[in-house]
């Protein structure tokens, strides 16, 4: 066979021949290579020699000596292939596993980098880094960092712990005002209501709302976002429930700031009879607990000084020493029944809360004989704030609790319930709160440690119809990671938490919807400093 190629190498032309040429072939033992044969055969000597060459330049960071070519391939084929030497096993990431795991390795570093570039340059500088002092250096250097971390974190709810049981001062010189305006001005020591609408305070036609709070700005911010939402503003009755000290100035706000045509019910606690006279249980309970939240733990500072337990934990800690948790407004719902012996029906709101629809609907609810209408908090798109089951508040390592409840039933919120009055009369809720609340101070707080969540859902397990979430969205004092859809469609946004939106820790973004209700040109509001950032 010929091969002919035209000068322009346009044309190739084979031709029929006879000779050496046309078929060339090595004999080796009985087998024959072509030309074919011997073209894939070099391919593959050359790519084997490719590979080798890598093999043996790839940078191999051990502490072992130098090798050759031929002993560095055996290495990393097989410790016994090609003359390798037998590495006992320690393979790179084996040795840098055994450093980390080591605790006494990190003491052999005495220039401990501070950032990932002075590792980066640290490492770069010696000549043949090995394994060991690669691992060591990074172990020390992250935990460094990590202690730096932890102890930044710690600050940081310790700050905001002190930050959120504090008083701001503009609040403070608020009150002050008021009380002053109460005493020297007539206008602000109106009755409330007054004596031409004290009938409805007893009229189940009308929706009647409960709002326990001795902050003044917050319940003006509850009642003035509830009215002016509200399409029938005439039919709301806002029954305000706060104590001695406080019954003052916030008198003095509605009868200067009236929501008309809604109607305004301020009382405070020493106004009912039963609770003056009367022997109350939760008062008695909460002088015991704080003698016992006095001595809990040491106090902030010992929780603080805790070096073995995860920030997370100690931020729980600090939070059961709130004082909010001992306060007498947290426990006033317990009593409603009582408080409100004419009525039917309530819904009960904290003060930290923003209403944003018309409530008049959860009239119509149809609670089927239960007594609490709330919103579930076990499910959501939430995880952080609608993950909540019986377990994330009691002890459920407690004989007491753990053979009387499930530890996967589902929580339930408080802040805005529905209140089926008459359902509860027939049922003994109240009398189970207190005997929970001592128990657990007879346990030294080891049933919860938490405030008044726990015995609620103790006191009305198998008492709660659940509400569509729509009617009280969460967790607004805790992250700011709620989107702008979610908070726009809910009907009551509940700041819960310690970013209250009162307090600079506020989230800036979320705090807006809050000021909006709040009139910043008022002599009383200006005259404080209180701005809306």
């Amino acid at each position: 066979m010929q091969l002919h190629i035209s000068p322009s190498l346009r044309h190739v032309t084979l031709l029929p021949g006879k000779g050496v040429r046309e078929l060339i072939q090595l004999k080796v033992g009985s087998r024959r290579l072509s030309y074919k044969m011997l073209f894939y055969s070099l391919l593959l000597f050359t790519f084997l020699l490719r590979f080798i060459y890598v093999l043996t330049t790839v940078d191999t960071v051990h502490d072992h000596t130098k090798c050759s070519i031929v002993g560095c391939l055996g290495e990393k084929l097989s410790p016994k292939l090609l003359g390798g030497r037998n590495l006992q096993s320690a393979s790179v990431p084996q040795v840098i596993y055994q450093i980390l795991e080591d605790p006494s390795s990190q003491d052999e570093i005495i220039d401990i980098p501070q950032t990932l570039e002075e590792f980066v340059t640290s490492m770069k500088g010696s000549n043949r880094p090995d394994a060991k002092t690669f691992a060591t250096k990074l172990k020390s250097m992250v935990t460094l960092l990590e202690q730096r971390s932890r102890t930044a974190k710690i600050k940081e709810y310790l700050y905001r712990h002190v930050a959120s049981t504090g008083i701001p001062k503009q609040l403070h010189c608020l009150a002050l005002r008021l009380a002053h305006e109460h005493a020297t001005n007539a206008d602000a020591r109106l009755q409330l209501p007054l004596p031409e609408l004290v009938p409805a305070l007893v009229d189940n036609c009308y929706f009647h709302f409960v709002l326990a709070s001795d902050n003044i700005l917050a319940a003006s911010v509850v009642a003035t976002s509830l009215v002016y939402n509200a399409l029938r503003p005439q039919m709301v009755v806002i029954h305000i429930i706060t104590d001695r000290k406080t019954y003052s100035p916030m008198q003095a706000w509605f009868s200067l700031h009236p929501l008309a045509p809604a109607v305004i019910d301020l009382k405070a606690l020493h106004h009912f009879d039963w609770f003056a006279n009367g022997k109350v249980p939760v008062l008695e309970a909460m002088e015991k607990d704080q003698r016992v939240r006095a001595g809990f733990r040491g106090g902030s500072s010992a929780i603080v000084a805790n070096n073995t337990e995860k920030p997370n934990v100690i931020a729980a800690k600090l939070q059961a020493m709130s004082p909010k948790y001992n306060s007498l407004m947290n426990h006033v719902r317990i009593y409603l029944p009582q408080m409100f012996p004419s009525l039917k029906k309530v819904v009960f709101l904290d003060d930290d809360l923003v209403v944003q629809s018309d409530l008049s609907p959860l009239w119509e609810i149809d609670m089927k004989g239960k007594v609490n209408g709330a919103v579930e908090t076990c499910r959501g798109g939430d995880k952080f704030v609608m993950s909540k089951r019986f377990k994330s508040y009691l002890n459920f390592s407690h004989p007491l609790i753990s053979k009387n409840f499930d530890a996967n039933e589902c929580a339930w919120a408080y802040g805005m319930n529905i209140f089926d009055l008459q359902a509860w009369r027939k049922t003994n809720i109240t009398q189970n709160y207190h005997y929970w609340v001592q128990e657990n101070l007879k346990s030294d707080l080891s049933l919860w440690q938490l405030g008044t969540l726990p015995p609620g859902l103790i006191a009305f397990h198998g008492e709660v119809h659940v509400i569509d979430p729509f009617w009280h969205m969460l967790g607004l004092g805790y992250q700011e990671n709620t989107s702008v859809a979610d908070i726009e469609r809910a009907a009551v946004l509940h700041f819960n938490g310690r970013a209250k939106p009162w307090l600079d820790i506020a989230f800036p973004k979320l705090r807006r919807l809050w000021t909006k209700y709040i009139n910043f040109s008022d002599k009383f509001i200006k005259s404080c400093h209180i701005t809306a950032s």
